[in-house]
């Protein structure tokens, strides 16, 4: 038998398994971090209560950085003042909440999820709005200066923290949920709480549209089509203008809808709780790479996980877990999991 020349033998290299791989590996990477906290953890109960709690906490994240994202992957903007728009959707949709105590304080899922749905859609509504005004008063002048992007926006949060202090005073609001979304559930010897069920399912349902939106509309191959090559889609003839302020004013939306459910976790809400909670948004986003909804979602499960994980774990550590988690990222990849490459 005749043997080949080596130049002619077929080779397996570890660097064409590892290409093969790379595409998959955020998500190989999340999977690690569930199995290894499901090694650190003794009681395999306590592990999936804090796998239901990160995931629960991870969408909620995912639901209020989504936005961001994609507004800075299309529009090339830095908004600071994202934050506000978390606060005034929370006290919006607590307030109309509050308004319907009948529909709440019975427990029954069905007049507590209507409730909850009406209270969702005032507080996007009302941050729908807001967005549309931020981008066009205070964004608008300042595209494509990143230094000034940072301070307008940071000075817009502020005044928008001040205007929540006039509207319903400086006291932090503490809030009930709604009768059916109290309490837990038991399975497999692990208590669930049911709220953290529904923001799970929410989020779930939230990444779904925007993908199923992004990837099978039409609207959605102009947004991604602008994220990569925006004067291009603006020469084929599209009002890439026009694409750019409904993204904002969906991505306002987002941040309304996370506030809702990020107050209902929480169950206390304050002027400034958007300000603190874009820590973990500009983490998340970092993380997943500016402009990937992928990669934002697996980054924000990532966060939720491992902040819970590192909570029962070593306590102290848990203020820098995330930190550190953003740090190993960018020296593995600098540009994020799922950076979205633009064209030059």
């Amino acid at each position: 038998m005749t043997e080949l020349a080596p130049e002619h033998r077929p080779t397996f290299s570890r660097a064409s398994l590892a290409d093969r791989l790379s595409p998959h590996a955020p998500v190989l990477l999340l999977l690690a971090l569930a199995a290894l906290g499901w090694l650190a953890i003794d009681q395999q109960s306590s592990w999936l209560t804090l796998t239901v709690s990160g995931l629960a906490m991870g969408m909620m994240i995912f639901t209020m950085a989504a936005g961001m994202t994609l507004v800075f992957g299309l529009m090339d903007v830095i908004n600071f003042g994202h934050g506000a728009f978390v606060s005034v959707g929370a006290f919006v949709g607590v307030t109309a909440l509050m308004l319907m105590p009948g529909m709440t304080a019975e427990a029954s899922i069905w007049l507590n999820g209507f409730a909850v749905l009406l209270a969702v859609a005032c507080a996007m509504l009302a941050t729908g709005v807001m967005g549309y005004a931020f981008e066009r008063v205070i964004v608008r002048p300042v595209y494509g200066a990143h230094l000034k992007q940072i301070l307008v926006t940071m000075g817009g949060l502020i005044v928008v923290e001040q205007l929540i202090y006039v509207l319903w005073g400086p006291v932090e609001i503490f809030i009930e949920r709604p009768a059916a979304f109290q309490g837990a559930i038991t399975f497999a010897g692990a208590a669930l709480e049911k709220y953290r069920l529904v923001a799970v399912a929410l989020g779930l349902v939230v990444f779904l549209a925007l993908r199923l939106t992004l990837k099978r509309t039409r609207i959605g191959l102009i947004v991604r089509a602008g994220v990569e090559n925006g004067e291009m889609v603006q020469a084929l003839g599209y009002r890439i203008e026009r694409v750019f302020i409904g993204v904002f004013v969906a991505g306002s939306a987002l941040a309304g809808l996370g506030g809702v459910m990020w107050g209902l976790y929480e169950q206390v809400i304050t002027a400034h709780m958007g300000q603190e909670t874009m820590i973990l948004v500009f983490i998340v986003i970092i993380i997943g790479g500016l402009g990937s909804v992928e990669g934002c979602f697996i980054a924000a499960l990532m966060v939720g996980l491992l902040q819970n994980y590192v909570a029962f774990l070593a306590p102290k550590a848990a203020l820098i877990s995330n930190i550190g988690l953003m740090a190993a990222i960018l020296m593995w990849r600098p540009q994020g999991m799922t950076p979205v490459v633009k064209a030059k």
